[in-house]
């Protein structure tokens, strides 16, 4: 059966060729040239797609869309025609629930596109339960319940999504739940953490390069948001963007369009930007460290995921399917102190840290079952207090901490390299044990670039 269209649209010629266009693409079309009709037809008629200008002549669009999504909960995808460059009213389409935007005059191969994926909403998609990287978001715990609700209704949209949390709290399951869920799963899931690429490589990685544009290009590499196309780019971390980046990146997204370096031309992409961070992004607007108009363009809808503590209810499902993936069919019983243990602990690393724990515990017992000192949480306890009694403004160190302060001694040591070496090798795993092996992190508490560390992990053959 084909699929049926609703175009409102009070200009003739506009009506026509959108009606052309859609169908050309065998899809049926009905026209409204102002609300009142398209009410009529919107009684009379279940529609797979709905397109409709703002300026109406008894009305706004957005009163369209707010009443669709009223109506009938937001299974008819609609769309608004927007004026050129007026992001606000496209933004505030998106927050009361339109599907997405398309900007006069109209673009038709990018019409086609935005249809083609509101029609794949009619065809059934996995949700974060058919996915191994979106199995932990799990829970009886209402706070979970809701984000579900929310992860299910933001997928069926292709607005800009901005998912908030604490570190190891499952942001980026969280996005993974919303790419499978969406009209896009089909396609590339694309994740960078922002912090993790050195400036001076951003715009490449980011926007791709032309062969031949700088020393060392030889040959074409698309960027990441090529990589992603007709799929989901995630940017974790995206706080970490320097701001010359969150300009270029600002106007990628509205325009729809990148120039990777070199080119002459522009390239139109399609994909769906989420992103996440654990800092405060609000404040980090305020304090000038981040741009306020990528802010209000990257946070057109927010959803928060809950910390490990706020839903405690939890923890014994999470343990079991934990162990259940470290040991499969053969993964130890958790002993009833074990339980009451980590169903006391605070978790300030979230639903990661629960992972290593059980990972660590998994080792050090006899794998038949997991005692509460197999978990070693007063280590973990001391750890947290530690670090938050380190002073806030403390500046980072300049120069790596010796692990070793005795003399250089020729009967250990074959030569001085081999000496600094040794010491080098210990500040960094001790930094790098410290922070769990986040590179990022342990790069600062070392006082150093992450460019710098990635290359003192390749040089001591540290490198995973």
């Amino acid at each position: 059966m084909q699929p049926l269209a609703l175009v409102i649209d009070d200009e003739p010629d506009i009506c026509e060729l959108l009606t052309l266009t859609l169908r050309r693409m065998e899809v049926q079309c009905h026209t409204a040239a102002d609300l009142a009709h398209a009410r009529h037809l919107l009684e009379r008629n279940h529609y797979d797609f709905c397109l409709t200008d703002m300026r109406l002549p008894d009305g706004d669009g957005l009163q369209l869309v707010e009443e669709i999504q009223e109506q009938r909960g937001g299974d008819t995808p609609v769309a608004v025609i927007t004026a050129h460059g007026n992001m606000d009213t496209a933004i505030n389409a998106l927050k009361l629930g339109a599907f997405d935007f398309v900007s006069k005059p109209v673009d038709l191969e990018r019409l086609r596109a935005l249809v083609q994926l509101a029609l794949r909403l009619r065809e059934p998609h996995g949700g974060p339960q058919t996915d191994e990287h979106t199995q932990l978001l799990i829970g009886n715990a209402s706070n979970m319940r809701r984000l579900r609700e929310q992860i299910a209704k933001v997928a069926r949209s292709n607005a800009p999504i901005y998912i908030s949390g604490e570190s190891g709290s499952g942001k980026e399951l969280a996005a993974r739940a919303i790419h499978t869920q969406g009209p896009r799963a089909d396609h590339p899931f694309v994740p960078i953490n922002c912090g993790a690429i050195p400036a001076e490589l951003m715009e490449s990685e980011f926007f791709g390069h032309r062969k031949g544009s700088f020393t060392g290009a030889h040959r074409d590499k698309p960027g990441l948001l090529q990589s992603a196309a007709g799929g989901t780019l995630f940017l974790d971390e995206v706080a970490d963007l320097p701001l010359e980046m969150q300009v270029k990146l600002l106007r990628a997204i509205q325009e729809k369009s990148i120039r990777p370096i070199g080119a002459s031309e522009e390239t139109p992409i399609d994909v769906r930007i989420l992103s996440a961070t654990h800092k405060d992004l609000a404040r980090e607007v305020a304090e000038g460290r981040f741009r306020s108009d990528l802010y209000y363009r990257i946070n057109v809808i927010e959803i928060a995921v809950p910390p490990l503590r706020d839903r405690v209810e939890d923890i014994p499902l999470l343990a079991e399917t934990i162990m259940q993936r470290i040991a499969g069919s053969t993964a130890p019983r958790l002993a009833e102190d074990t339980l009451a243990a980590l169903r006391s602990y605070a978790f300030p690393g979230n639903v990661r840290q629960l992972e290593n724990i059980l990972e660590r515990a998994f080792t050090l017992s006899d794998q038949r079952i997991i005692r509460a000192r197999d978990l070693l949480l007063d280590r973990e306890a001391a750890q947290a207090i530690e670090e938050q009694a380190a002073p806030v403004a403390a500046p980072p160190p300049t120069e790596i901490e010796p692990a070793y302060t005795g003399q250089f001694d020729p009967g250990h040591y074959t030569s001085l390299d081999e000496f600094l070496q040794s010491i080098e090798r210990g500040a960094i795993e001790q930094a790098l044990n410290e922070t769990r092996w986040n590179r990022t992190a342990a790069a600062q508490k070392l006082g150093i670039s992450f460019r710098s560390l990635r290359y003192r992990l390749k040089k001591l053959g540290l490198e995973d």
